[in-house]
């Protein structure tokens, strides 16, 4: 070893005795990491939440995701609830600002600045409750669990909740998108949460080692999606006795211009989807493209409501017709009364519109507007939503057609029930009809192209996604994509064969039970912590580690 290479080594071994002490002598003695200065625990929490959104698309880099849940684990360890709770607070903004960037593109920089804060105190929440279970013994678990629960009570409030930014979700081409299949999107949030919290609890060992090797961190970083991977690998889809496969065709028609005015040229948007229809039913008859037992148009196909519009009525029956399979028509639908409806039609072409499938999770402040006179306050783009928009119910089955089909509209692909719901009534295909023109060329399509994928896998299904501008895809119940549009806000037609499944998973079945099960675990674990004798049994907080490093 040269001089200055033992220089180094003394010097970190100097900072893993500063950094580290034993709880009792003698080797083998348990290693505790007192808490880091707050300037940098700051900093660390910044950093993974930075760490967080590169592990979602369009970046992709989803190990990140370990690092990012180890980074903030580290930052809010040995504090304080009341500070682990801003730190939690400065990780959800550093996660969800840039990650809902997209939000602000054509409504401007206040709703998506509010919808990053609300967003961002659900994680001050878990930041106030990480350190006291990381007191406890197997505390990965507890952690893993806490993230869990976090993310229920996220996906629900306020105003029906929102999804997006689940660890899960960072997933769709990881080893772990296997766990999906048996304990849905919460399993996988708990494996992730989990590899995380074990990666911060090398790390005392690594310090006290003299980071002589990081061999304990790097072993868990590999091993876990391996493991993950090998484990769950029997929940890929198997051979299911009863599957079938079929031809489909998706309708990409795209938009006149980008931002919020297309709305303005409904009729417009109609056309192009009539357009690549037509365009399709011309290939078919020459004999160049196989003939799709189903054909599927995005969200807001037809802006313009067929049942009170007898041109678009015509228009749109004239293309079912003349491609002669039914075709799955997103359109929004005027009533009951001044409200609106986003609508799913399946459409024959012998006998016209037939089962309707109504969105049964609007959009709050983007598709109805609650506390309309603060929302209109906050921000004038609130005016635009003049009609607000009712839900459907059903459990979003749309039969009459070739074969169930389970839909479902837009963000609707975020949560969990409302996809496994016409999976477990019978579906045997999914269809997640979207419009993504309001975002531009931003990440949102990636993402909501990444929830699909961990769909097709957590419900052993083909899932399609179709889309007004792109990214409109076919998706193997391997949760792989089989075929993509090449380009955003271009027209595009996609014929593929795909599998018809009816085995359903362990996920399917076991419903939301999973999710109880670990969110109970947390509040368990969370009850545990603030008995009164444990409270009074609780040590001192832990020295400064300005204090630490003087000693």
């Amino acid at each position: 070893m040269t001089e200055r290479s033992a220089r180094l080594a003394g010097k970190l071994g100097d900072t893993g005795r500063m950094l580290t002490r034993r709880t009792a002598a003698g080797p083998g003695a348990a290693v505790v990491l007192p808490p880091i200065h707050i300037r940098w625990a700051a900093l660390l929490a910044v950093g993974a939440g930075v760490l967080g959104v590169l592990a979602f698309p369009r970046f992709g880099f989803w190990p990140l995701a370990f690092l990012s849940v180890g980074a903030f684990s580290l930052a809010v360890h040995g504090r304080r609830s009341r500070t682990g709770a801003w730190l939690g607070l400065l990780y959800g903004l550093a996660f969800f600002g840039p990650l809902l960037h997209w939000t602000g593109v054509y409504v401007g920089p206040v709703p998506w600045l509010l919808l990053a804060l609300s967003q961002a105190a659900f994680l001050a929440g878990l930041g106030a409750a990480l350190p006291l279970v990381q007191r406890l013994p197997a505390a990965p678990a507890w952690t893993a669990s806490l993230w869990v629960l976090q993310e229920a009570v996220r996906d629900r409030l306020p105003f029906g909740g929102f999804p997006w930014g689940r660890l899960a979700f960072s997933q769709a081409q990881s080893p772990l998108r296997w766990f999906a299949a048996l304990g849905g999107a919460p399993l996988v949030t708990f494996a992730v949460a989990l590899a995380g919290a074990a990666l911060f609890a090398a790390v005392p060992h690594a310090v006290a080692a003299r980071w002589r090797p990081l061999a304990p961190a790097t072993a868990v970083l590999i091993a876990v999606p391996v493991v993950g991977a090998v484990l769950a690998w029997p929940l890929a889809p198997a051979a299911d006795r009863d599957a079938t496969t079929s031809t489909v065709a998706l309708i990409q028609g795209s938009v006149p211009e980008l931002g919020l005015a297309f709305e303005e040229r409904a009729r417009q948007v109609l056309d192009n989807h009539i357009a690549q229809t037509a365009k399709l039913a011309a290939e078919i008859k020459a004999g160049t493209v196989e003939r799709p037992s189903l054909v599927v148009w995005p969200e807001d196909a037809s802006d313009v409501d067929p049942f009170q519009d007898a041109i678009a009525y015509r228009a749109i029956d004239a293309a079912v017709k003349a491609i002669d399979v039914p075709v799955l028509v997103g359109a929004i639908l005027q009533g009951p009364g001044p409200h609106r409806r986003n609508a799913g039609i399946l459409w024959s072409p012998t006998s016209g519109p037939g089962d309707t499938y109504v969105k049964r999770h609007p959009v709050p402040f983007g598709e109805y507007i609650p506390l309309r006179s603060l929302a209109e306050f906050v921000s004038s783009d609130a005016k635009l939503v003049s009609e607000d928009m009712v839900g459907g119910h059903g459990s979003g089955l749309v039969s009459g057609g070739p074969y169930p089909i389970g839909d479902v509209i837009c963000f609707e692909i975020g949560y969990d029930g409302l996809v496994r719901s016409s999976v477990a009534a019978g579906a045997r295909l999914v269809v997640v009809q979207t419009n993504n023109a309001t975002f531009g060329h931003t990440a949102e399509t990636y993402q909501q192209l990444a929830m699909s994928q961990l769909r097709a896998v957590e419900n052993g299904r083909t899932v399609l996604q179709v889309a007004t501008t792109g990214v409109s895809a076919v998706i193997g119940p391997d949760g792989g994509i089989r075929q993509r549009s090449a380009q955003l806000f271009s027209p595009a037609v996609i014929v593929a064969r795909v599998p018809l499944r009816t085995a359903t998973t362990p996920a399917t079945r076991l419903g939301v039970l999973p999710e109880y099960l670990l969110a109970a675990l947390a509040l368990a674990a969370l009850a545990y912590t603030i008995r009164p004798e444990r409270r009074s049994a609780r040590p001192a907080a832990a020295p400064d580690p300005e204090e630490v490093v003087r000693t």
